[in-house]
């Protein structure tokens, strides 16, 4: 099989893109970060092409704090549009083309046109979807923040029609585009893998304390709030939790109104302080009310943290309920305190789900696993026989 990558940034699909050179399948991964970046990503020069250009200027924007969301929306949208007519001009003929969603929207047509497949690879719920959960927890805090750009919206939808299959890693997601009225035929689960070599346990979670763990954006989409609110109704007298990533805009202004005691926010952090975090707290935490497959979860769980997360946050696809952690719904603020309250009151139990959880990741399979699951997909498509990986028929309610 010849099969050529598109991706905004990296994302996961350079560690698919090592799967699939590793299988001979690779002929080149189109990114929009520079070499300079990417090269530590483990592929030969020849097997990655780049157009940083506008990506790179977007980024620069976003690091430099201004608040400027008319002007990063414009260089988003320009950047997606350019992508692809670049894309467009230079991809060799393949047996298929996997584009992150929102690239290549021409380029898999051409594909399609010269008789191969067009793959649109989402990382997370359906757009509209994503948007209307966003949007209303906007709403529920009085924030006023743009959500999304309506052009990227209606190009998204426009993907989501051309291409032959639509790849996402949860049957979360997979529910979210079968609600949307796409045809369950063309969506396609394959759950992300967990580097093991990098995330392993490190130590113990301490006796005498009940340490807390969240990790990712810091942010409204997180459902991050009611995991404070869960937290401040915590009994126990040495409690504390952990922030291991970096605050999104959206939350900066309702931050002010939130309970904070014992919380400590620690910005974004290497791999290897993230694993010892997770190594050494009682339970990790995953609110989300929206995230295709959070890979913090599987992490957490191969450094035996149990994980409480929502239901919308792909778990189902890594763990069983009441065995390796909790699974609890969106915006319930008591549910996630009875949980946490388990496991704090409990030692025996905190105990028996990280040696599950340590049991279980060893099932859950690594990036080859993800490669193998994407090698059977990929020659059921192009073989006109697309029956792998395919979510339920009968699609359980959001």
């Amino acid at each position: 099989m010849r099969i050529v990558q598109a991706v905004f940034g990296v994302f996961h699909h350079f560690e698919l893109a090592r799967e699939l050179e590793r299988r001979g399948h690779l002929e080149v991964i189109y990114s929009t970060w520079p070499w300079a970046r990417l090269k530590r990503e483990g592929l030969h020069h020849a097997k990655v092409k780049t157009f940083p250009w506008l990506h790179t200027s977007e980024m620069l924007l976003l690091r430099s704090g201004l608040d400027a969301y008319w002007l990063r929306d414009q260089i988003g949208y320009a950047n997606a549009l350019a992508f692809d007519e670049w894309t467009l001009r230079r991809i060799p003929p393949c047996d298929a083309f996997i584009a992150i969603s929102g690239a290549g929207l021409k380029t898999g047509r051409l594909v399609q046109q010269r008789g191969g497949k067009f793959i649109c690879d989402r990382g997370s719920s359906h757009q509209r979807y994503q948007e209307k959960l966003v949007a209303d927890e906007y709403r529920r805090w009085g924030v006023n923040l743009p959500i999304s750009d309506i052009r990227d919206t209606l190009r998204e939808e426009q993907i989501y029609e051309a291409a032959d299959a639509i790849t996402v890693p949860s049957r979360f997601a997979a529910r979210s585009f079968i609600e949307s009225g796409i045809p369950a035929e063309k969506l396609r689960v394959i759950p992300y893998g967990v580097r093991l070599e990098r995330f392993t346990r490190t130590g113990e979670p301490p006796a005498d304390q009940f340490q807390v763990l969240f990790a990712g954006s810091v942010g409204l989409r997180k459902g991050f709030p009611y995991l404070l609110e869960a937290f401040a109704k915590l009994r126990h007298p040495a409690k504390r939790l952990r922030v291991a990533g970096t605050v999104h805009p959206d939350l900066k202004t309702v931050l002010d109104r939130l309970p904070r005691e014992n919380v400590e926010f620690l910005g974004s952090v290497k791999q290897d302080v993230l694993a010892k975090l997770m190594s050494t707290s009682h339970v990790m935490v995953l609110p989300s009310l929206e995230e295709g497959l959070a890979l913090v979860q599987g992490q957490a769980l191969a450094c035996g943290c149990p994980v409480l997360c929502s239901t919308n946050t792909g778990g189902e696809d890594l763990f069983t309920d009441s065995v390796e952690g909790f699974i609890v719904p969106i915006r319930d603020v008591s549910a996630l305190t009875e949980r946490m309250q388990q496991l704090a009151d409990d030692p025996a139990l905190q105990a028996r789900m990280s040696e599950a959880a340590l049991r279980r990741v060893q099932s859950i399979g690594g990036w080859g696993d993800y490669g193998n699951q994407w090698e059977a997909v990929l020659k059921d498509l192009i073989a006109g026989h697309p029956s792998a990986n395919r979510p339920e028929p009968i699609p359980q309610k959001l």
